[in-house]
C-alpha cells in the first residue's frame, strides 16, 4: 500500500490546507500587515532603538544579561522540542504495536497502519523544523552577545546609531527564528490533532492559525508595541 492510497480524499484535503496555512503563515501575515501592525514586525523597529541605546550606554552589561536571558529561553524550548522529537520517533518506530496500541483507542481515527505513520511524521517534522530553528537562534544569538561585547566606547552619534543598526540587523534574524520555533509548537498540536480525524485536523489548525494572529494583531501585548513603536518612531 502506497501513501497515497492509505489517504482518504478528506485525509488529503485536511492535509493540504495545513501545509499550506504552515508553510505560508509567516510570508502571508507580512504581507497583510504591510510592516506595521503585528508584534513580529514592530519589535523590529522596537530591537533597532535598544541597539542603538546600547551602542551608547557606558556599562553594557545590562544588555548581555538581557540577550542571555533569552538564549537561556532558547536553550529550554530547543532541549523540550528534542524530547518532543524523541517520544514521537520512538512512536513511529515502534512498529506494529504502537500502531495496535493507537488503534485500540477509540477517540482516534486511523484506519491503517501506513495512516498512522503519516500522521506521526507529519507532528515529527513539524517539531523537527522548529528544532532547526531554535538551533539557528541560538547561534545567532551568541553572535548578538559577541557585537554587544565588543561594541567601543565611542562618543560619535553617527558611529553609535550606525552600529546600534548592524547590531539589529542580526538581533532581529535571531529573534525572528526564536518566534518560528515558538510556532512550530501551535503548528505541531494541529499536526497531532490529525489523529483525531480529517475534519477535526481542518478545525484545530483553523483555530492555531486564528490564535496566532489573533494575538500578532489583537492581544493586548499587540495593542501596547504597536504603541510604543509610534512613540519610537514619533508618531
Amino acid at each position: 500500500m502506497n501513501i497515497l492510497s492509505a489517504l482518504s480524499l478528506a485525509d488529503m484535503a485536511a492535509l493540504a490546507v495545513f501545509l499550506a496555512l504552515w508553510l505560508a503563515y509567516e510570508p502571508m501575515l507580512k504581507a497583510v500587515a504591510r510592516g506595521r501592525g503585528v508584534i513580529n514586525t514592530d519589535m523590529t523597529v522596537i530591537r533597532a532603538a535598544w541597539m542603538r541605546t546600547m551602542a551608547g550606554r557606558d556599562n553594557k552589561f545590562m544588555d548581555g544579561q538581557l540577550l542571555g536571558h533569552t538564549l537561556n529561553s532558547a536553550s529550554f524550548f530547543a532541549s523540550s522540542n528534542l524530547l518532543l522529537i524523541a517520544g514521537a520517533a520512538g512512536v513511529l518506530f515502534g512498529g506494529e504495536g504502537a500502531f495496535k496500541s493507537a488503534s485500540s483507542l477509540e477517540v482516534l481515527k486511523t484506519s491503517s497502519r501506513l495512516l498512522f505513520e503519516v500522521q506521526i511524521a507529519l507532528v515529527l517534522l513539524t517539531l523537527a523544523r522548529g528544532l532547526l530553528d531554535f538551533i539557528w537562534a541560538i547561534r545567532q544569538m551568541n553572535y548578538c552577545l559577541a557585537v554587544i561585547g565588543a561594541a567601543p566606547q565611542s562618543e560619535d552619534a553617527a558611529f553609535q546609531a550606525a552600529y546600534g543598526d548592524i547590531a539589529a540587523r542580526l538581533m532581529n534574524p535571531a529573534l525572528s527564528a526564536f518566534n518560528r520555533g515558538v510556532r512550530g509548537y501551535y503548528f505541531g498540536l494541529a499536526a497531532a490533532s490529525w489523529l483525531f480525524g480529517p475534519l477535526a485536523f481542518v478545525m484545530v489548525t483553523l483555530a492555531a492559525v486564528a490564535l496566532l494572529v489573533m494575538r500578532q494583531r489583537r492581544s493586548p501585548a499587540a495593542r501596547a508595541i504597536r504603541d510604543l513603536r509610534r512613540l519610537i518612531e514619533g508618531g
